[in-house]
């Protein structure tokens, strides 16, 4: 979605990368991936893997990517929005690290340990079975001798700060490669290695470094270095388990053997499968779905601060080949504030807590005004970009648009989360008065929309809704906070945008536009009876929810709008957008239609990764998966989406 991308940081600021230029190196072997492999329509010749052939692995400070072959193709230490390590997913040579059986890449099965964002991978090779667990792990909460990033109270838990690896062979004998090849800075700079002293541990140890990224690599298996790589090869008998683990941590600490780098993982489980017990979920046959959604957002929040990123990825193409590439690690209000809706919907209300606070921290424009990001820096022209698909962009240039939109989805959570907690933090309201102020200011003039569209500015319907949002949640909040003047001040202004939204925002049909001088439709429209703006049975509503049904999709599948009709300051088509999919069936179920619903539901599910992620956008034609991944809108649309039609079918 081209809902902007968000930063894992907030008053800190991520590291800046170096322009140093792409130092030369000799490309790791190429990896082809198939169609067959890959489930959906992808070049047979392709050394990229199809983005829904990855996994996501977090410690709630940073992510990883893991191919199916075993292949960690994209990470960046020591937070989402640092300089990345490997980067192999946007140029094939920029740095990889892959564990797994010589010569073998397809495994046989593969799966999260439920519960968790673990990922175990089994190979068959033609002498044996290797089975290989993966973590970025998590342990009990530890002081740093040079301070911490956290900004919010502590916990029983943080990051290791280690990438874990752990290798078993379950029968027979398998031939076990490790090749370990970072390119640092965003793929510009080979690591240079040094053989570490491990002392009376043991072990085997090297660092890598850059001169401003370190970090060692651990394992219980001789390495040598290769040049800007470390490889490793070693044939496993029955029953013998091995281990690697990369380690950023402050004094470069890890596991020395096997069993203690299972105990890491152990306690990673404990943690995921710990969190996920706070939630409620209904005993139904799409709990699983429900399940991963929610860890892949928990796993999505950067936890020293409160913030959730709206993807751990960088410029993977809303369209192949295209230039519709942006950066999303970073945290946009909006995309965190609709993220609550779905935790609280499941019940998991810390990490409300905990950005309601992040918002209280945000330093604000001149105006009291929130950006709709947080964290910026440059591009980096030397990617090659997905499958060629550039510029790989770093940074967001969306962060210093106006989008009006942000005051009604930061006043939409604090409402839902006070009337959860019956609580508002003193320190917010000066924060809350200020975003209802400027709704109040800006409400009548245009913006670039919802979609962050780089055309001319127009008067969006979205943004006049969420306007109207902004003024209806703080004349509720200060209702329940007893100032009765001022939230009668703000109600008139809300009813005065509901006044003006149905007098210039619907066309003759009896249909919401999507601004104010067309009559082209726009999926951000669907929010009206969600966002409680008029009732579902309004006949508005329904030839709404009725004409994006039937006009704006591509194969049953939402489109967010026609590129034809819209100035969005692009070229080229896009895919079809997941989150779009998803409001359109719980606008169905608001509507009535419940069978509509519940089949559009199921086929949106079918559509998930093998792991259960999704990205962005779908291809109509074939399901392939575009845009960052994995993407929390998407997955936060699908929670709502699933309890929309749970709950309707439970009412019978």
């Amino acid at each position: 979605m081209s809902m902007s991308p968000r930063s894992a940081t907030s008053n800190s600021p991520a590291p800046k990368a170096s322009q140093a230029k792409q130092a030369e190196s000799a490309p790791p072997a190429v990896r082809k991936f198939s169609v067959e492999r890959s489930g959906a329509s992808f070049p047979p010749d392709s050394p990229f893997p199809p983005i829904a052939d990855y996994g996501f692995l977090s410690d709630c400070h940073t992510g990883a990517l893991v191919a199916s072959d075993g292949s960690i193709d994209w990470m960046c230490i020591p937070h989402f929005d640092s300089p990345s390590v490997f980067a192999a997913m946007l140029d094939r040579g920029a740095g990889s690290w892959r564990v797994g059986p010589y010569d073998v890449y397809v495994p046989a099965g593969r799966r999260y340990i439920p519960g968790t964002n673990l990922i175990e991978t089994t190979w068959m090779t033609p002498q044996g079975w290797l089975r290989v667990v993966d973590g970025l792990t998590i342990g009990e909460w530890h002081d740093n001798k040079e301070g911490s990033s956290h900004t919010r109270a502590p916990t029983d838990f943080d990051a290791d700060h280690l990438l874990v690896r752990v290798i078993e062979c379950t029968q027979g004998e398998v031939q076990l490669e490790m090749v370990c090849e970072p390119m640092l800075q965003y793929g510009s700079m080979p690591a240079k290695w040094s053989v570490a002293d491990t002392g009376s541990e043991g072990g085997y140890a090297f660092d890598a470094s850059d001169g401003r990224t370190e970090f060692r690599l651990f394992s219980d298996v001789r390495m040598g270095i290769e040049g800007n790589r470390v490889h490793a090869r070693h044939t496993m008998s029955e029953g013998e388990r091995r281990f690697c683990a990369i380690s950023w941590t402050e004094g470069l600490a890890g596991p020395r053997t096997a069993e203690q780098a299972e105990e890491y993982l152990n306690r990673t489980s404990h943690f995921w499968r710990g969190w996920l017990a706070d939630g409620t979920y209904p005993d139904h046959p799409w709990r699983y779905h429900l399940e991963r959604s929610a860890l892949a957002l928990k796993g999505l929040t950067f936890m020293p601060t409160g913030a959730l990123v709206a993807a751990p990825t960088t410029s993977l193409p809303e369209t192949p080949h295209g230039e519709r590439n942006w950066d999303y690690r970073y945290c946009w209000m909006r995309d965190a504030s609709f993220t609550l809706w779905g935790l609280h919907a499941l019940g998991l209300d810390w990490e409300a807590d905990d950005f309601i606070q992040y918002v209280a921290d945000l330093e604000r424009n001149e105006d009291g005004s929130l950006q709709i990001m947080y964290g910026i820096t440059g591009d980096r022209d030397h990617l090659k970009g997905y499958e060629g698909a550039r510029p790989v962009r770093i940074g967001n240039g969306a962060y210093n648009q106006r989008q009006n939109d942000v005051f009604g989805a930061v006043l939409d959570s604090v409402y839902l989360h006070s009337k959860k907690r019956d609580h508002i933090p003193e320190r917010l309201w000066p924060v809350l008065t200020d975003q209802v102020q400027c709704a109040t200011k800006v409400w009548k003039e245009p913006d670039q929309g919802i979609w962050e569209a780089r055309g001319e500015p127009r008067h969006y319907v979205s943004s006049k809704l969420m306007c109207w949002v902004a003024m209806d949640r703080g004349a509720r909040l200060a209702e329940r906070r007893g100032e009765d003047e001022q939230a009668e001040e703000w109600q008139a202004v809300a009813d005065e945008i509901h006044e003006d939204i149905l007098k210039r925002g619907v066309d003759k049909r009896g249909v919401f536009r999507q601004h104010y001088d067309t009559d082209a439709l726009d999926a951000s429209t669907l929010l009206i009876p969600l966002l409680r703006f008029l009732p579902p049975d309004d006949e508005r509503v329904v030839a709404t929810v009725n004409a994006i049904r039937e006009e704006l999709t591509e194969n049953g599948l939402v489109l967010r709008y026609r590129t034809d009709e819209t100035d969005d300051g692009l070229s080229g088509a896009e895919g079809t957008f997941l989150i779009c999919s998803f409001w359109l069936v719980s606008a169905l179920s608001e509507i009535g239609e419940r069978r509509e619903a519940e089949h559009l539901c199921e086929r949106l599910l079918s559509y998930s990764s093998h792991l259960g992620l999704y990205g962005e956008e779908l291809e109509a034609s074939s399901g392939r998966h575009l845009g960052n991944y994995p993407q929390a809108f998407t997955h936060l649309a699908l929670i709502n989406a699933v309890t929309h039609v749970i709950q309707a079918q439970q009412a019978g």
